[in-house]
């Protein structure tokens, strides 16, 4: 039966509000403010503090254990009521929620221009992630983390940051606002307080010799200038990251442990989409800021370059999406074979461009593409979750995907068609496996007339061939009891199906509609979804909606 958000109240009074909840649960299931639009946040987290986050630890947790809730098959918990995500600190509808263009999704988490014309002045090392890069302040006191491309590898790390930026804000991530900026080493000038901590550990002050090193690992092009992303500060107190299980034991405002939360469970689907083989806590960075009066803690996905065929510092592994960084199966096959008990990775023929790296669309498969390591989120998604990420990668239309990649900038007109292609076929490959999978019947309405209309998700992106007709059964619904009294059954051939006469006489003032198909591609499309509804003035409102319901 749907659920509310989640809200933060103090510690204290946990004990006594379980019990209420459990109390009110037994008696009503939706109130006025149903469905919650937005994630509330009533507490203050000006006392978050900043943690260190042990990248070797948290790669071998993830690898060799299963961190987080141990239950099996738990819906999300941070869905509102008609199994939709409000908006929050983690999450903001765009795409598929409302139309977005091709010049938005282009422009991205922009808000104005990037560094200022000037010297800049090297501050510090940079400190996270394996790209060659510095922190520097611009002419005009702006804080910028500045990363470069791998030598030899010219536009690769830097294409893949400006286009997969962009992608994931129209998803609705938090993205760190990055710039393409090209860097000339004789107007880079070395803070005299300015430090480093290089390999030894130890930190000391920054010399010019310390800028040189990191010039001479980036590529340098013919014109002496290097081509760099500049990525603003974020707003407010940076607090390192957060990890994909458990909560933040500081901010009183993270209640719902992060594997249920349905945003990242979704990056199963996503980061198959784009390759984002590197989801580790390392890459995304908390910020304590000030919202309507309050602290609050903000979640951002901060380093989603790791994307399509590069990384960092070069080309991907030929495994790298298709297989965890250890599996022991694989790797005995192998051993037993000496070598010759091929992988699918092996035997692919990749379209060279070293801009894009190792990035195919043909032989992808979204049900079997793996991170290096897996997150508690990525293996807790549900069918449902999927289904719910998957509409969004569908809503990116060609035109908008051509956009996006366009402000990677690359030279090379053959790599960005080869790009956009690719992403097209995995869009499409997304499609034909999570929309089909489960019952795909989406936007029901009861109008005032007694019509119930809904759509078919994957009919419509024409993944799955129309049911032979469809069925809805209806039920008198009590929200103070949460007990459903049968009215009828009645069906048709297509999405629009009449209301039982009965409809206007039920006392309760709501009625749950089951909706499933006949005939279907899928025997999943007979297990019908729930919708409620509440009588309002002029007709019936959604308040209620579960894709996969308990039995």
């Amino acid at each position: 039966m749907p659920h509310r958000t989640l809200v933060a109240v103090p510690a204290a009074l946990c004990a006594v509000l379980v019990a209420a909840v459990a109390v009110s649960s037994a008696t009503r299931t939706f109130y006025e403010d149903d469905p919650l639009l937005r994630e509330p946040e009533t507490q203050d987290a000006s006392g978050v503090q900043e943690r260190a986050i042990d990248l070797m630890f948290d790669l071998s947790l993830n690898l060799f254990a299963r961190p987080g809730d141990p239950a099996e098959n738990v819906r999300a918990q941070n869905i509102n009521t008609i199994d939709e995500l409000p908006d929050s600190n983690w999450f903001t509808n765009r795409i598929l929620s409302r139309p977005v263009s091709p010049e938005e999704a282009a422009r991205g988490p922009l808000t104005g221009s990037g560094p200022a014309p000037g010297p800049w002045t090297v501050i510090r090392d940079k400190r996270a992630g394996f790209a060659p890069g510095f922190t520097m302040r611009d002419s005009e006191g702006g804080i910028w983390f500045v990363s470069f491309d791998a030598r030899g590898y010219p536009e690769a790390a830097t294409g893949a940051v400006l286009v997969a930026n962009k992608i994931f804000w129209t998803l609705g991530y938090w993205q760190v606002e990055n710039h393409l900026a090209a860097v000339r080493p004789e107007n880079i000038v070395v803070d005299a307080s300015a430090t480093i901590r290089p390999p030894s550990g130890v930190r000391r002050q920054m010399t010019r010799g310390d800028v040189e090193d990191v010039l001479e690992r980036a590529h340098r092009s013919a014109d002496g200038s290097y081509r760099a992303i500049a990525s603003r500060a974020v707003p407010g107190r940076p607090v390192d990251g957060f990890f994909y299980h458990g909560t933040r034991s500081d901010d009183p405002n993270d209640l719902v442990h992060h594997e249920h939360r349905r945003e990242l469970r979704a990056l199963k689907v996503f980061g198959a989409w784009t390759n984002l083989v590197d989801m580790k806590a390392g890459n995304t960075l908390d910020s304590v800021i000030v919202e309507n009066g309050r602290s609050v803690v903000r979640h951002y996905l901060q380093d989603v370059g790791s994307t399509f065929g590069s990384g960092a510092n070069g080309l991907r592994e030929f495994d790298e999406g298709w297989e965890y960084l250890f599996e022991g199966r694989p790797a005995l096959r192998r051993l037993a074979s000496f070598g010759f008990a091929l992988s699918r990775w092996q035997t692919l023929d990749y379209e060279r461009h070293d801009s894009i790296g190792r990035f195919e669309g043909d032989a992808f498969d979204p049900m079997a593409w793996k991170p290096r390591v897996p997150t508690a989120a990525f293996l807790r998604a549900r069918p449902d979750d999927t289904f719910w990420a998957a509409r969004r990668v569908m809503a990116f239309s060609d035109e908008m995907i051509r956009a996006v990649v366009a402000t990677g900038q690359y030279s090379d007109p053959a790599a960005a068609r080869h790009l956009g292609d690719v992403l097209i076929k995995r869009r499409d490959a997304i499609g034909r496996a999570y929309l089909p999978a489960i019952n795909p019947i989406i936007d029901p309405a009861l109008d005032g007339a007694g019509v119930v209309t809904f759509r078919n998700a994957a009919v419509d992106a024409g993944v799955e061939a129309a049911p032979a007709g469809y069925t809805a059964a209806w039920f008198a619904f009590d929200n103070a009891t949460g007990e459903s009294r049968p009215l009828t059954t009645t069906s048709g051939p297509t999405t629009r199906l009449a209301a039982p006469s009965s409809l206007s006489g039920v006392q309760t003032g709501f009625v749950r509609v089951d909706l499933g198909a006949t005939g279907a591609p899928r025997s999943s499309w007979e297990r019908p979804v729930q919708a409620y509804f509440r009588r309002e003035t002029g007709g019936w409102r959604l308040v209620g909606f579960e894709r996969l319901p308990d039995p």
